[in-house]
């Protein structure tokens, strides 16, 4: 999960940067770097590896400077190697650091390279150095740099900018990826979150969506995504521990559903092999092992194996059965058809999900663990660990860990349809790009709230729901039902669209809300005839969908609209409107968003 860094002041920065990255540490990385500016130069320094790597190093060869920034890296785009970790120097002019996915960076490297810029490296980051070295060329000055930049790339990201024509100035922006600024007397940090920077100051500002500043030890200046300066709110954080800071939001749940962007460029990353391929970080003799497969989980987790069992069976061609933890081994299932038991867990402590995976051992199956704790009870039993980085989960209700939890399961089912030839190079690669827009659109979604809270004004009164979904969605109408009643305690059910005429029509009645994933599918137009007999009866109806999806439905009350994507993903787009309906509707009742009453974040009894 990388981390930035960034520091101006009065005080020799070399340490500072060390020590805030340290604090990052614990989102994983597999690089870091530190850039700084001193005499007028930049100087950076990178290595592969730990963080000591870099320490290393710098005893050999310190840096100086009371300016400069520092990175801990995960790669996404290219593979592990010291050309591709951060900062990316540029011209001997700019240093920059970035979280994140550039989507149109194969546009703007052409148009750049066109330009005569020449690239190092294999990321999309790279793309970033060099545009900020274009526009400073061209005369431009820090707030006009930014704003020029900001105007070409697409995506989800964060980053920090030095140059060394303004040598007291960091320039620094986010759209998706969580950006904060520290600050004090003579002195501010830019950091991926407080956890950075807690030593140093209490005081902190939480950049928004499309914000951009210019900072400077003596000065702040923050502009919001209309080039207008904006003021944002300086939060006192806690200092211990740092980590459950809500960063400005009113609920962990809150803060949790904006990280997403984050999470899921992070479990991308994770995903990704030393080359920049899809690998599910497993290698090709443990992807050939697996004929049949049990995935294995509980609440939000066993709606995300639903829909991973589409995906893995639809492009790997591989048998999976899901099984609800807390019944499998209860039920002696026979096991002789499979070779190989994944369970899935946040917390990797659900005492279901762990005698669930102790009963596959004892069947002789090879055991897996998607887990998002890595020194969990279960990423310790299991044989091998496919992380989710989706970073600290507070929030009782699942958000940033389901969708990440997806993107682990697409992952693998992808490598698994590559390793046994049941899917197309050029397919995967499609799928890779669409899966790479992802973090940005999910970003483009947080806009939904404004247009989301009147429907869930108008569902806080309701005492029952239905949630409808046709095959890949159908799991995640379960999901979006599952969301809603433990957070406002409304009775919802989540049903497959065609299962309504068998038994689930009965409750319809005038007023009743009725709330259906639809995607541009092949199914598309039988969901639709499902919702018309809800309507009919006098459903209220709601859609979920991309736009050309939720067009043919023409007699929905309300429409919710995700950005394009690829049929296969909208599972994991479509998840963020629910979550969204889910917490306005409870916030609007008034209940306990964070620790809903009888709900614990990690079940540890049976």
């Amino acid at each position: 999960m990388c981390g930035i860094v960034g520091y101006v002041g009065n005080k020799i920065c070399q340490e500072i940067i060390l020590g805030s990255l340290e604090r990052l540490e614990y989102r994983g990385y597999d690089s870091s770097g530190i850039a700084t500016i001193y005499n007028d130069q930049i100087q950076l320094r990178r290595t592969v590896g730990k963080l000591s790597e870099l320490k290393a190093k710098i005893i050999k060869e310190p840096v100086s400077g009371t300016i400069g920034i520092g990175h801990i890296r995960w790669a996404t785009h290219g593979g592990v190697t010291e050309q591709n970790a951060h900062p990316h120097l540029v011209n001997s002019e700019v240093a920059i650091v970035h979280n994140g996915i550039i989507e149109n960076y194969v546009e703007l490297k052409k148009e750049l390279t066109d330009k005569g810029f020449l690239f190092s490296s294999d990321t999309d980051s790279e793309v970033l150095a060099h545009l900020f070295a274009y526009v400073i060329e061209q005369g431009l000055r820090p707030v006009e740099a930014l704003k020029a930049v900001l105007s070409k790339i697409e995506g989800a990201y964060s980053f920090a900018v030095l140059s060394k024509s303004y040598p007291g100035t960091l320039m620094v922006a986010r759209n998706a990826s969580p950006l904060a600024i520290g600050i004090s007397d003579d002195m501010a940090i830019v950091a991926s979150d407080a956890t950075a920077m807690a030593h140093l100051t209490r005081q902190v500002t939480y950049l928004k969506d499309n914000d951009y500043a210019v900072i400077t030890s003596k000065r702040l200046d923050i502009y919001n995504g209309k080039n207008e300066p904006a003021n944002r709110e300086v939060v006192k954080v806690n200092v211990s521990p740092v980590l459950l800071d809500k960063a400005g939001f009113k609920h962990y749940m809150e803060k949790e559903i904006h990280e997403q962007p984050d999470a899921i460029s992070h479990t991308i990353s994770a995903m990704t092999d030393v080359n920049g391929g899809l690998s599910a970080g497993l290698d090709l003799q443990s992807l050939a092992k697996m004929k049949g497969i049990v995935l294995l989980a509980a609440g939000t987790s066993f709606y995300a194996a639903q829909i991973g069992r589409y995906w893995i069976e639809r492009l790997a061609g591989v048998p999976v059965v899901c099984e609800i933890a807390s019944e499998y081994h209860y039920r002696n299932p026979v096991a002789s058809h499979q070779t190989t038991a994944i369970v899935i867990s946040q917390s990797g402590e659900s005492i279901d999900s762990l005698m669930a995976i102790r009963h596959a051992k004892n069947l002789g199956l090879e055991t897996f663990g998607i887990v998002n704790v890595l020194d969990s009870t279960i990423s310790r039993e299991v044989d091998k660990i496919l992380p989710t980085r989706a970073g600290p989960e507070i929030g009782v209700a699942s958000t940033k860990a389901f969708t990440a939890q997806l993107v682990v399961l697409i992952c693998l089912a992808i490598s698994l349809g590559r390793q046994n030839g049941s899917l197309d190079v050029d397919k995967a690669v499609d799928i890779h790009q669409g899966l790479l827009k992802i973090p940005g659109a999910i970003g483009k979604s947080m806009t939904l709230f404004d247009s989301i809270l009147p429907i869930a004004n108008q569902l806080k009164n309701s005492h029952s729901c239905l949630f409808l979904g046709r095959d890949i969605l159908f799991p995640l109408a379960c999901e979006g039902a599952l969301k809603l009643k433990e957070l406002s305690y409304i009775h919802a059910e989540g049903f497959a669209s065609g299962e309504m005429k068998h038994g689930p029509i009965a409750l319809l009645e005038k007023g009743l809300p009725v709330v259906s994933f639809v995607s541009e599918d092949e199914s598309a137009r039988k969901s639709i005839s499902n919702l018309k007999e809800a309507e009919a009866r006098g459903g209220f109806i709601i859609v979920i969908g991309t736009q050309t999806a939720v067009n043919l439905i023409d007699f929905a009350t309300e429409k919710i609209i995700i950005p394009d994507c690829d049929p296969l993903l909208t599972p994991i787009l479509g998840a963020v409107p629910a979550q969204i309906l889910a917490y306005l509707t409870a916030y609007e009742k008034g209940t306990d968003i964070d620790q809903p009453r009888n709900l614990a974040k990690s079940v540890t009894v049976e």
